[in-house]
């Protein structure tokens, strides 16, 4: 099983996935992750903070970048090497988020295809950055 080859992408295209951010999500990530903050796991202290509830973690959201990376484009054989985040906004439960990724940049000599990446809530941007992967090439170079 394998993904996109490196000369498979052009500069300028995208994939996307969209997730319903759910209590269970939230539960999930903090004990894979061991981030166990009460803004993310407990209502009535985060009800005292800015955000006025549990928010999920923003590494969740830099996780559905991820997938999208690793599972549609580039796809499978994609090797992450660096990935810049900010986090704009916070992803509450219930919060449909839409991870894209976009193919900004190639670099043939090396294999790495530059990604402008973005988390979306209702159209407006949670999380944004740039990720740098390393991408296969034909015949198993690179």
């Amino acid at each position: 099983m394998h993904g996109l080859y490196f000369d498979e992408l052009i500069v300028g295209q995208t994939a996307e996935v969209t997730h319903v951010v759910g209590a269970a999500d939230i539960e999930s990530f903090a004990a894979v992750s061991g981030d166990h903050n009460p803004v993310h796991m407990d209502e009535a202290y985060a009800k005292t903070t800015p955000f006025g509830g549990r928010i999920a973690h923003g590494m969740l959201s830099a996780a559905y970048i991820s997938a999208v990376l690793g599972n549609d484009l580039p796809g499978p054989g994609a090797i992450y090497l660096s990935q810049s985040l900010r986090f704009r906004r916070p992803v509450k439960i219930g919060d449909p988020v839409v991870a894209k990724v976009t193919v900004k940049a190639l670099d043939a000599a090396k294999g790495h295809a530059t990604f402008e990446t973005v988390c979306l809530v209702n159209g407006k941007t949670v999380v944004d950055g740039e990720a740098l992967i390393m991408v296969p090439k034909r015949g198993g170079q690179g």
